[in-house]
């Protein structure tokens, strides 16, 4: 019940059985709103959020689509600060977690579909899947990478309302931290899909001098900064001196030098043997391949020859018998160091997704059987088969789908007084787990590797932006770990990268060729290689619990928890 209207000298003001005070004043009358005069004006406000919402949502979905711009074949890398920073002003601006939680949602989205979608080639086109659910697939998954970007902007308004917190603090600790947060957890649920995370956007720009020391996640959160400040300077002009700070230290930080030179170039020779996906598992065309292949390796000898993954695509104990002992006896005679991707065979159901490596002397390679390297980071649905979904594997044909793991540490292969560290396909993606391998090595439990070598067939998602965003994935790791990466893929884009990420050789995608050249090896560590993901993560950890110390400090006593819609 409410009480007589202070601001009300008539003695019939009342209050009444509603609750809401009753005068014969209509001076009163005008200052009170009855019940039915609050509802409407709650109903208009939220009305009115509504319609903003459906105002902003488009624009966190193009913003986010437009991502695809900043990242290969189009490289312009400071397009993704800028859009970030478009969407931390929008959350900035939010009026409540759910709408926030929905912008993000919505970048995540429109970014995921514009830059993934040739996932509905491989299962469309060559996975046979009906249009309809290829095209639900996509969306879906696109859906979970944006749960991620909603994570991160729900979050931030969150701990904005109850820290009460500053513009400052929120734009340049809270949002960037909850962030990169949100892409290295996306590269790491569920085994990952960190796909054109922010800072691959960057292997080109600025920005990339930090990639030895603090790695792709890493420079997604220095890009966050970076957004951050620009979403700050309607506040904050000073704001604009962060980014051009973190720009300068990175171009300074690419004169610095990890790695150091190890022993003498190596001649490779790196095979793209053009197999269309269509045709590359039917009968009539596998003993093509074989053959192919098998005269590609003898044209010429080399130091290091290597094919794609699954250039043979039969089990090895489906090959003729003759096939292996015969390269075999080429790599022996030659002096060449021959790596050949293709599946092996380890009794009845079981296979892994391998290279074997044949060396010129018996037990060059450490033993006296052919070097082996097994897949270790498979592909959901295409190379393993999460529980329950079986039947969507199926309905895709996809052949060898259900591969064993190898083990995380596997020993690099020799070739002269270089050591070549193998990875297949989708591995490259988690360059913490290359920096492991090499920190291994650094650490002398098993060779320390000088080369990468990623074997792909990316063939499987057509003449798409795939090829390319897949180079630059590639480049990252080589600036990440101070090594050159040699890509020897079926389609493309097969290339030579040097230890600066700069790509120095390559083939014309989708044409049957060979990419000959001399390569340096270099050895020694970066700081990444030896630290990982781990400092970084920690330190976008802790910038939350700052934020709210300094929010606490300025106000000169711990802030009251504040309501959160």
């Amino acid at each position: 019940m409410c009480s007589r209207s202070a601001r009300c000298a008539s003695r019939s003001c009342v209050p009444t059985r509603a609750g809401c005070t009753s005068c014969w004043s209509k001076k009163c009358r005008r200052r009170r709103p009855t019940l039915a005069t609050e509802a409407r004006v709650t109903a208009r406000a939220g009305a009115a959020r509504r319609h903003a919402t459906s105002l902003l949502l488009p624009a966190a979905l193009a913003a986010g689509a437009c991502n695809v711009f900043a990242f290969a074949p189009f490289g312009f890398w400071p397009l993704q600060i800028l859009l970030l920073a478009i969407l931390f002003r929008l959350l900035h601006g939010a009026t409540s977690v759910r709408q926030s939680a929905a912008l993000g949602i919505a970048y995540g989205w429109g970014w995921a579909v514009a830059g993934v979608h040739w996932l509905y080639v491989s299962m469309h086109h060559y996975g046979g899947m009906p249009s309809w659910m290829a095209a639900l697939a996509v969306a879906l998954l696109a859906l979970w990478i944006g749960l991620f970007a909603a994570f991160a902007g729900g979050a931030t308004l969150w701990l904005r309302r109850r820290w009460h917190l500053s513009a400052n603090l929120s734009l340049l600790l809270v949002a960037p931290a909850l962030w990169a947060l949100g892409e290295w957890l996306r590269g790491w649920i569920f085994t990952g899909f960190p796909w054109l995370v922010s800072g691959y956007a960057h292997n080109t720009g600025a920005l990339a001098g930090f990639a030895p020391v603090v790695g792709v996640y890493g420079i997604g959160w220095l890009a966050a900064l970076a957004a951050g400040a620009l979403a700050l300077l309607p506040e904050n002009r000073k704001a604009a001196a962060l980014p051009v700070l973190l720009l300068a230290a990175g171009w300074g930080l690419q004169a610095v030098s990890w790695t150091e030179p190890h022993g003498s170039p190596i001649a490779v020779r790196l095979l793209q043997g053009n197999v269309p996906q269509e045709m590359k598992f039917e009968r009539e065309r596998i003993a093509d391949t074989l053959a192919d292949y098998a005269f590609m390796i003898r044209q010429q000898p080399a130091d290091l020859i290597a094919t794609p993954e699954t250039a043979l695509p039969l089990l090895s104990s489906q090959l003729p018998e003759d096939y292996l002992p015969r390269l075999a006896a080429f790599a022996r005679d030659s002096g060449s160091h021959v790596v050949i991707g293709l599946p092996i065979s380890d009794g009845p159901g079981r296979y892994a997704n391998s290279v074997l490596g044949f060396a010129p002397k018996p037990g060059a390679a450490g033993t006296e059987a052919p070097y082996r390297y097994d897949k270790h980071h498979l592909v959901p649905f295409g190379e393993f088969i999460p529980p329950g979904f079986r039947w969507f594997v199926d309905m895709m044909r996809i052949p060898l789908g259900d591969f064993t793991r190898g083990t995380p540490l596997q020993a690099p292969f020799q070739v002269k007084d270089q050591w070549v560290l193998p990875n297949i396909c989708y591995e490259d993606l988690f360059g913490e787990e290359i920096a492991d391998q090499l920190a291994a090595g650094h650490f002398g439990k098993i060779p320390q590797a000088s080369v990468l070598l990623n074997v792909s067939n990316i063939a499987w998602f057509g003449d798409t932006n795939a090829l390319p965003q897949h180079l630059q994935i590639s480049q990252m790791r080589s600036l990440e770990t101070g090594r050159p990466m040699l890509r020897a893929t079926n389609t493309g884009a097969t290339a030579i990268i040097d230890h600066k990420g700069r790509v120095t050789a390559q083939l014309v995608p989708f044409s049957k060729d060979v990419l000959a050249a001399r390569v340096q090896g270099y050895t020694g560590a970066t700081p990444y290689i030896l630290l990982g993901n781990g400092p970084i993560m920690l330190l976008a950890l802790l910038a939350l619990p700052l934020a709210r110390f300094l929010r606490w400090k300025k106000a000169g006593k711990p802030p009251e928890a504040g309501k959160n819609r």
